[in-house]
């Protein structure tokens, strides 16, 4: 069974009875306080191992909430575990000092100590670090693999970290690239953390882009009119940057080919905040929206992205940001766009007014 770690909640909390506990975990339940119910809910006799007990499925939902669904379909992405494991076995050699930030259930760990590594791997959720720390053991690998339930950057060369790393392997990369916060969490890394001729998987990364027609899409995250009311108003509340998508579901078309939006080497400092960008239209329409995907260079020769036409089964799915209005497009012409990014996230937005002419 495992044990489930979180943050402290007071000196009495294990000592109440177990109603208590019980009542105490289904308020935090209600409050939203996952991690305290999971707690609270473990310390009443709940465990991830007994599903037909009433204070284990109180405990589940909250476990639910803290450990998002995509963890089982990432794991079980066989093109993304194929690419990681060449990509580290190509990578790292027997005896480095490995990094891995975000342990998540610790797959990449166990691909770098099978590969010969010492590994240090962090996990800033309790649940999660408390679970890969059994997988480990559950491998025969607690003597290679050290499990620290903290953030990347509150780890210290000479106490979590026996040396600096002379490798660094991670995956916190959502839909869009940037939106798990990996460029300040490298930029950490390179300073503190690692030697300065240190490995890096992914090395790099590119970030790609296509204008679409869909109306489909487009009602993703916008209204006017329904059933002859007026709802336009409530079009204030959509998202102003990407949100993540499967395209294929929807129908649409493609208004220009593929086209580079960004370009990061994971070994330096980020490139540019803006990129003008003159895309060529290949076919005529309205553009409602700008598809994203990445594709990572994990080592010489091995690549891995999210574009549903390069990798199908991909349990990424793609990013998504639709326009104000729709853009009128021309084929033969070109579309002015300016693609900007904050280090978290990454905007494309036309350079002329929305709603008219998008071409020249």
């Amino acid at each position: 069974m495992t044990s489930v770690v979180t943050r402290p909640l007071g000196p009495f909390a294990a000592f109440d009875g177990r109603e208590a506990l019980l009542r105490r975990g289904e308020e935090a339940l209600a409050r939203r306080d996952y991690a305290s119910a999971v707690h609270l809910l473990g310390l009443a006799g709940g465990h991830l191992a007994a599903p037909h007990d009433r204070t284990a499925r109180l405990m589940n939902r909250a476990v639910r909430e803290l450990v998002p669904r995509w963890h089982f379909s990432m794991l079980n992405d066989d093109a993304r575990n194929t690419a990681y494991r060449r990509a580290i076995e190509a990578v790292v050699r027997p005896g480095d000092l490995v990094l891995d930030i975000g342990t998540g259930a610790g797959l990449l760990s166990l691909f770098a100590a099978r590969a010969g590594a010492r590994v240090v791997t962090c996990e800033v959720e309790p649940l999660v670090a408390a679970v890969a720390e059994q997988v480990v053991a559950d491998n025969g690998l607690s003597d290679r693999i050290s499990v620290v339930n903290a953030r990347s950057t509150d780890l210290r060369v000479g106490v979590e970290l026996p040396d600096r790393a002379d490798v660094l392997v991670t995956e916190i990369f959502d839909c869009g690239l940037l939106g798990e916060h990996v460029l300040p969490v490298l930029a950490h890394a390179r300073r503190e953390l690692l030697r300065p001729d240190s490995r890096l998987v992914p090395g790099s990364a590119r970030l790609w882009a296509q204008l679409v027609d869909s109306e489909q899409i487009w009602a993703r995250n916008s209204v006017t009119e329904v059933a002859g009311f007026d709802l336009s108003a409530f079009a204030q509340l959509r998202s102003l940057e990407y949100f993540s998508t499967y395209v294929h579901q929807y129908e649409h078309t493609p208004l220009t080919d593929p086209f580079p939006v960004l370009d990061v080497d994971f070994s330096t400092r980020p490139g540019p905040a803006e990129v003008h960008l003159e895309v060529p239209v290949t076919a005529g329409g309205r553009a409602h929206a700008v598809v994203m995907w990445f594709e990572l260079a994990l080592s010489p020769g091995v690549t891995l992205c999210n574009d549903v036409a390069e990798n199908p089964q991909s349990h990424w799915r793609q990013a998504v940001q639709t326009f104000d209005r729709p853009l009128e497009c021309a084929a033969g012409g070109t579309v002015p766009l300016l693609a900007v990014h904050d280090g978290e996230r990454v905007l494309v937005r036309p350079q002329q007014p929305a709603g008219g002419p998008a071409t020249r």
